[in-house]
């Protein structure tokens, strides 16, 4: 257990992290989920209402320095092309 002040503090900032840390994965989840939802029923409306937030919030996420430019790249990147061979299947 932290027996001083510095250590006590990190403690507590390590719970803030871990929970804001938490919230955002899940929410990453949440929105790809909901993609994938939409592709799988072959809803091009719909896909493309949850693909235009997805790439909205995971690019806001870019910003925060909470994932890598790269990772949403290739996220968004893969989320886009389930969404354009909607019409091809």
């Amino acid at each position: 257990m932290a027996n001083n002040k510095s250590a006590k503090k990190r403690i507590l900032q390590t719970a803030v992290r871990t929970e804001r840390n938490r919230y955002y994965r899940t929410r990453i989840k949440n929105i790809v989920k909901a993609v994938h939802t939409a592709v799988e029923a072959a809803d091009k409306p719909a896909a493309l209402a949850a693909f235009a937030v997805a790439n909205k919030s995971i690019h806001s996420l870019v910003s925060k320095g909470f994932i890598k430019k790269a990772t949403a790249a290739r996220k968004v990147s893969r989320l886009h092309k389930m969404v354009n061979n909607i019409e091809a299947a």
